[in-house]
């Protein structure tokens, strides 16, 4: 099992997704999106994930222990959630996208927001996890 690091903070918010296959999600998480493993409990096939001070935690459908489930899970998981991580680098991991050649729900863009009495530029763009959990990632580009 793996230690948390002394510098390791928990987020205010960290979603928990259930997964069919947790080997699959690291390979996308993990390999893709650049998130590490903060700590794991192989015995619940469970990880909890840190990008940056983004977290998410990941368990596989089916491990031991609880599982959050209020009703029959189909895919895509998720249904009419949008999860939306602020980056510094999208370009960069944009282009680890089009590499691997991950299909874009959203394709890279440029989008003005208003927020408030003000606006905001962001570049982002959006993809689907493989158990089609909306992964969207953006960054600040003017405000």
């Amino acid at each position: 099992m793996n230690e948390i690091a002394p510098s390791f903070a928990f987020a205010g918010l960290s979603p928990e997704l259930l997964v069919s296959n947790l080997a699959q999600s690291l390979v996308f998480w993990r390999d893709l999106c650049g998130f590490v493993i903060a700590y794991e409990r192989p015995e619940e096939r469970f990880v909890y994930l840190d990008r940056g001070g983004l977290q998410v935690m990941l368990k596989e459908l089916g491990s031991p222990r609880r599982a959050w489930m209020n009703g029959d899970l189909e895919k895509p998981f998720g249904r009419g959630v949008n999860f939306q991580f602020r980056i510094a680098d999208v370009d960069r991991l944009a282009a680890k996208f089009v590499a691997a050649n991950w299909s874009f729900i959203l394709p890279l863009e440029d989008r003005l927001y208003r927020v408030g009495a003000g606006q905001i530029i962001v570049r982002q763009f959006a993809a689907h996890d493989p158990d089609g959990y909306v992964v969207r990632f953006s960054q600040d580009i003017e405000t």
